[in-house]
């Protein structure tokens, strides 16, 4: 057989024998992993592999994938088969594969990269493997355990509305004050981008879902986001950081990010949010949402930031502080706002 590439989200499958009866019988569940035959290059014309590169893929070539689902309201919605089919679809870059139900329409012409099943990824005892909790077993949430660091929730009214940069410069201006910084991304589809931006700009540790082998949180309950949860700080407090920055991905409507922000628990752990924004308009939605679930930013940020007419739209609606990137790197101005943070809340909890 020709060699296999393999993907992000199976880094840590070493030993697997393929088992290509169970291909039309088998019904996958999310982290089933299994090998695929690239059918047709579209939207995704590489993998990321186990090292974080990418790989480039083409048609004829073999590749080490799990099933999973994604939400991405700027790319693919996709969801686990519920029967076999002939040619599955490539939902996310570091390895999940699944049914495109729908796209948004700029990849209409382009279309999803498709693949074959040839086979599932079994251990010594025929089971299938699932790359969820593969080397670890998940830790249960606990909302009353005491934490010895200020956690801040980065979140964006939107998906790309810029959490993830924000998220990164916070965690370089915090460096800066020479706190030792960890980042979390709890939820969204694998790749490694994130963490590894994160990581560039300074944090000690950066790590997301994919390291507990979730290819994503899509559809995921509640209970089993907050014990993730609890298992990703798990693997962070050995650092001992001062500072623990989470971004929840794909914006305030989503599924599992409104879930969280509803479940008062989760919540109590968070003690500041910070808000990214696409433009001046969400921004006021944005706070509103977030007004409701207690927990109004006391800090905006994001692409709307990069227009100055949109800053001072803003500005005509709220008095909660708002950073550019270039602001965050100011350290008399960000301490100025992070030295003050109980007057902070009030002006967030009074404002709009």
């Amino acid at each position: 057989m020709k060699k296999i590439k393999r993907s992000i989200i199976t880094k840590y499958i070493n030993d697997y024998k393929i088992n290509r009866k169970l291909k039309k019988t088998y019904l996958p569940k999310a982290g089933d992993v299994a090998v695929f035959k690239v059918l047709s290059i579209g939207k995704h014309k590489a993998l990321q592999g186990v090292n974080g590169n990418n790989s480039y893929i083409f048609p004829g070539d073999l590749i080490l994938a799990t099933f999973g689902t994604r939400y991405a309201s700027n790319q693919f919605e996709g969801y686990l088969p519920e029967k076999y089919y002939s040619r599955y679809q490539i939902l996310g870059q570091g390895g999940v594969i699944g049914i495109l139900k729908s796209m948004h329409a700029k990849y209409e012409d382009i279309g999803p990269t498709e693949v074959q099943l040839i086979g599932y990824a079994v251990d010594n005892n025929n089971q299938v493997i699932n790359t969820k909790f593969y080397q670890d077993k998940p830790e249960k949430f606990n909302p009353f355990k005491k934490r010895d660091y200020t956690v801040y929730l980065s979140l964006g009214a939107s998906m790309d509305s810029g959490k993830t940069t924000t998220a990164a410069y916070l965690s370089r201006a915090f460096k800066q004050q020479r706190k030792k910084v960890a980042f979390i991304k709890l939820t969204g589809t694998v790749y490694a981008k994130d963490c590894s931006f994160v990581r560039d700009c300074g944090a000690d540790k950066a790590i997301d879902f994919s390291y507990c082998g979730y290819p994503s949180t899509y559809l995921c309950d509640t209970n089993d986001l907050l014990n993730l949860f609890e298992s990703l700080l798990r693997k962070i407090e050995p650092e001992k950081p001062d500072v623990v920055i989470i971004e929840i991905a794909d914006g305030l409507l989503q599924r599992e990010t409104k879930n969280l922000l509803n479940y008062k628990p989760f919540m109590q752990i968070i003690d500041n949010t910070i808000l990214s924004c696409a433009d001046s308009l969400s921004v006021k939605s944005g706070i509103e949402f977030l007004k409701n679930v207690g927990k109004k930013p006391i800090l905006l940020s994001g692409l709307f930031t990069a227009s100055p007419l949109m800053i001072e739209e803003t500005k005509q609606i709220t008095n909660i502080p708002i950073f550019t990137l270039e602001d965050f790197m100011n350290k008399r101005q960000f301490n100025q706002v992070f030295s003050n943070i109980p007057e902070m809340q009030k002006l967030a909890v009074n404002d709009l």
